[in-house]
């Protein structure tokens, strides 16, 4: 059973939408999901790409940003959001392949700004034991462009990056550009003075199903592509088995649902961001649970 997007959720249906990465559409039609409807992306004769939607007499909107394909049901804003990183001359662009998760996009957003299980579900990559304590942050709601950012994150990890050597303590900003896209810039090991930048771009195909497309921005010569895409594989697998346990599948976005610790600030923002916007595809309280 599927279930559309509601007409009044503006929040996600005017948004940009990442739907798969530039480099696997091939000359025939790919069909994927969002929101509950079916899409037919197909490039033309001329070059561009063309996106239908079932129920859609035109095609939707498109854009090519980030190694993605974007594209919207509704009405987006001129461009996909701004990444100025992206556009320096050395970083690299690492698409890490598109991953299937059995949760809420919300859910897959959430686990994404969560620093507290890194010792427990990436141990010894971005966590150990017994250095656990996620230590004191900031968190704010910028109005002046409706995103929120966690500033001040520092967490100590065993191999922060693939080309990391030994651990290092790690600095940590996060930042949620639209309710399915989130970004964090954390400390590179190649370069004291910028960061390097992974994104993570959430397809919601249904309620309670999504797909994830990872793309990293790095300062990183020496690294096989291959090796690069492996890392991040790896890490966001072991996310995966956590998040297709939890329950309920969708994110609750009732403030006595589930209760944070302090470790959880970003967390509890997220949420009451989501809940302002009025945002209810992947959240309870609109539709039954499985």
């Amino acid at each position: 059973m599927t279930h559309r997007v509601d007409p009044t959720d503006r929040a996600v249906l005017d948004a940009w939408h990442a739907v798969g990465f530039l480099e696997t559409l091939g000359a025939g039609p790919t069909h994927t999901r969002l929101l509950g409807v079916g899409l037919t992306i197909q490039r033309t004769a001329d070059g561009t790409v063309q996106v239908r939607a079932e129920g859609h007499d035109a095609p939707l909107p498109v854009a090519e940003r980030h190694g993605c394909l974007w594209t919207s049901l509704g009405t987006p804003p001129a461009t996909p959001l701004a990444i100025p990183e992206a556009d320096e001359p050395d970083r690299r662009l690492v698409c890490c392949g598109s991953i299937d998760v059995h949760a809420s996009g919300l859910r897959v957003v959430e686990n994404f700004l969560d620093m507290a299980h890194f010792p427990f579900v990436h141990t010894n990559i971005l966590g150990a034991e017994p250095q656990t304590e996620v230590l004191r942050y900031h968190t704010e709601w910028r109005r002046d462009v409706d995103e929120i950012w966690a500033t001040d994150c520092r967490f100590h990890q065993p191999q922060a990056a693939l080309s990391a050597e030994g651990g290092q303590d790690t600095g940590y900003i996060y930042r949620v550009a639209s309710p399915f896209v989130t970004l964090l810039y954390k400390t590179c090991p190649n370069d004291a003075l910028r960061p390097d930048v992974i994104a993570l771009f959430v397809q919601p195909t249904e309620p309670e199903r999504c797909r994830a497309h990872p793309v990293m921005f790095l300062i990183d010569e020496l690294s096989a592509q291959a090796d690069l895409i492996q890392f991040q594989q790896k890490i966001f697998l072991q996310d995966r088995i956590i998040l297709e346990n939890q329950r309920p599948r969708l994110l609750p976005l009732d403030a006595r649902a589930e209760i944070p610790t302090r470790a959880d600030s970003l967390s509890v923002t997220y949420r009451r961001w989501l809940k302002e916007k009025q945002v209810r595809y992947g959240a309870t309280g609109t539709l039954p649970s499985s």
